[in-house]
């Protein structure tokens, strides 16, 4: 069943499950479950043993993005025993005068924070919920406000693990460079560009539709919404705002430091070739653990907090990302399963782009479409990138460097997309882990505004397609989403009055 329709039965199974049951960890499981029995004919010991073999590698493949969310669970532990986010908030509740101003200061801080995207969920969410809390704004809008800054902007900014995850997905012999590539698709990323627009769009005009509007009334209509708290942070501290601030400034700082290091900055290589070969993962290990020793130089002498409490909070905060590290597991071990080694995902869509590659004017808007379904499917942008780059690539040649632009913006819009609206995305768990939101509400309500978006990007895709033009699909798809727009604001008017 390698390479078949049959496939997609795993993903399907679990993100159905996770839908209707709204449990995410045993609808991963199950889904996994079902692609182990159909890559072993049924079998059920070959089955677990193929479950926890994939499992194996892909947790030590992905040691370092584990070893990283435990520390920055630290991180925020400290940050939060410290004192220091409730010293922000009070500040910040004296500074921002309006449930806008709070949107627009987490729109602003999740934009600042483009280095990575697990960065950017877990720390916008730990510094501005005091602040959203304080205006009454749920944790779901949180949630896709924290989501809708984390890939989009991670996948049009230059410095940035997407980058180097773009560059080294092409194939090594092509003969073009990954990052002067990636450079050419920011313009043409449409789902990026429009979500960040939608999102601004929606927040100045005070606007909510859909699942979205029907949470955000349920809420105001109950008084309460069911949030994922952790109870275990007592504040002990007496912490500042610079206590919260200089920390995470510092961890940005030493996250893109150790890119350049791991790129080979110090061997004379460029800052563009270093960023281009860097290995992210690593180097947000790095990042967080001298973040800790710095927090640790930075509180304890000033006696912000005791030794004993620093050493408290390390357990603390890595129970705090158990939730995450589960599911993330589970998402890479379902990703497993489907990939070319055992039900083989990818070749099966592939074979159905290349049965497409002649209509040559509708290849943006395949490829756009095909990744929303891969990346949705398996939960993973990385991955779908991954898979489809090197098919555009043989499909369209090296020649034409403006077609192939348009055409890895279009998967990379898709996967994004795909990853936003796709309940076992890894980016996804976390928007909701750093919003402390339940997370199928989270997908729920994200869903209808990330699918807006991916229309809009649409109809875009198909006339940069047709005319072989991407400005003109930009325009189109800015066009498309204007008019959206204001047929949203018409109709909420309507129903306002």
């Amino acid at each position: 069943m390698s390479g078949t329709i049959w496939s997609l039965l795993p993903p399907i199974v679990a993100i159905a499950l996770a839908l209707i049951t709204k449990e995410v960890y045993v609808s991963l499981l199950i889904g996994i479950l079902v692609g182990g029995a159909l890559f072993t004919g049924f079998h059920p010991l070959l089955t677990a043993e193929v479950t926890f073999d994939i499992m194996g590698s892909k947790m030590g493949s992905n040691i370092n993005i584990l070893i990283f969310l435990a520390l920055l669970g630290i991180v925020v532990s400290l940050i939060t025993k410290s004192g220091a986010s409730k010293a922000y908030g009070d500040w910040a509740s004296q500074t921002i005068k309006s449930k806008k101003g709070a949107l627009f200061a987490t729109i602003f801080l999740g934009a600042l924070i483009f280095v990575d995207d697990y960065f950017n969920c877990l720390t916008v969410g730990t510094v501005m919920r005091p602040v959203t809390d304080k205006y009454k704004i749920t944790r779901a809008k949180l949630a896709y406000i924290i989501d809708a800054t984390a890939a989009p902007i991670c996948i049009i900014a230059p410095v940035s693990s997407w980058a180097a995850a773009v560059g080294s997905s092409l194939p090594e012999d092509c003969g073009i460079d990954g990052f002067t590539l990636f450079l050419k698709t920011i313009p043409f990323n449409l789902y990026a560009l429009g979500t960040l627009a939608f999102m601004i769009y929606i927040t100045a005009k005070n606007i909510d539709f859909g699942a979205m509007k029907t949470y955000e009334d349920k809420v105001a209509r109950l008084g309460s919404e069911e949030t994922i708290d952790d109870d275990s942070i007592k504040i002990t501290g007496r912490g500042k705002v610079i206590d919260l601030v200089l920390p995470i400034l510092v961890l940005i700082v030493l996250c893109v430091s150790a890119m350049l290091y791991t790129g080979g900055i110090l061997e004379g290589e460029s800052v563009v070739t270093a960023f281009a070969g860097c290995d992210s993962s690593k180097s947000l290990v790095l990042g967080a653990f001298f973040t800790l020793v710095f927090i640790l130089v930075f509180y304890l002498p000033r006696k912000v907090i005791s030794y004993a409490e620093f050493c408290e909070s390390i357990p603390v905060g890595i129970k705090a990302m158990v939730p995450a590290i589960i599911i993330l597991s589970l998402a890479w071990t379902l990703s497993g399963i489907c990939s070319e080694e055992y039900l083989n995902i990818g070749g099966y869509v592939g074979g159905i782009v290349g049965e497409n590659a002649l209509i040559g004017a509708l290849l943006p808007a395949i490829f756009f479409v095909v990744a929303v379904g891969l990346s949705f499917s398996t939960g993973t942008s990385w991955g779908t990138f991954g898979i489809l780059i090197p098919i555009a690539i043989a499909i369209l040649g090296l020649e034409n460097q403006n077609v192939l632009s348009i055409n890895v913006a279009a998967i990379l819009a898709g996967a994004v997309c795909g990853d936003h609206m796709s309940p076992i995305s890894d980016t996804t768990i976390l928007a909701s882990a750093g919003a402390q939101c339940n997370h199928m509400n989270h997908v729920s309500t994200q869903i209808p505004y990330a699918l807006l978006v991916a229309g809009c990007s649409l109809a875009g895709y198909l006339t940069a397609g047709i005319t072989q033009n991407g400005w003109i699909g930009l325009i189109v798809g800015a066009a498309a989403l204007a008019l959206v727009l204001t047929a949203v604001t018409k109709i909420h008017k309507t129903k306002e009055a």
